[in-house]
């Protein structure tokens, strides 16, 4: 798909060779039935497009972007965002808002650094296919 299909969603970009990443795509899924959510892979050619556009590094792989209205988001208040738009009742993580960023994103930073130790991950950018209705919302 290209990005002109998603314009109207809020994309959201993770490493694709990431289990962790992976599985946190397969958990916003779950708990986001109105389809809010786009999703791609930072590795991938249009990833790498939408991070130049948002003035991010494309090799920057150990981040969490959040595209949402124009505006780029990343580590943990895109997360805290994303949150904020699930199901209850994860919109109260959202909360955490109020912790200064400089302390989340340590935390963030924390986990983004053991991420393949602790979850593995695949040699080549490989998402898992999924079912036709949730195919369009990746590109």
């Amino acid at each position: 798909m290209k990005q002109s299909e998603h314009l109207d969603h809020s994309i959201v970009l993770v490493d694709g060779v990431c289990h962790f990443c992976q599985g946190a795509v397969r958990f916003i899924i779950k708990r986001d039935p109105e389809g809010i959510f786009h999703f791609g892979s930072l590795q991938s050619e249009e990833g790498q497009r939408l991070l130049r556009t948002g003035g991010l590094s494309a090799n920057q792989l150990d981040t969490f972007v959040l595209i949402e209205d124009g505006t780029y988001y990343t580590r943990s208040t895109a997360a805290l965002r994303i949150a904020r738009c699930l199901r209850f009742p994860y919109p109260l993580v959202y909360v955490f808002v109020l912790v200064p960023c400089v302390v989340r994103d340590a935390a963030y930073n924390w986990v983004a650094r053991n991420r393949y130790r602790w979850f593995g991950k695949d040699e080549e950018d490989q998402c898992e296919i999924p079912p036709p209705e949730i195919r369009q919302r990746f590109f």
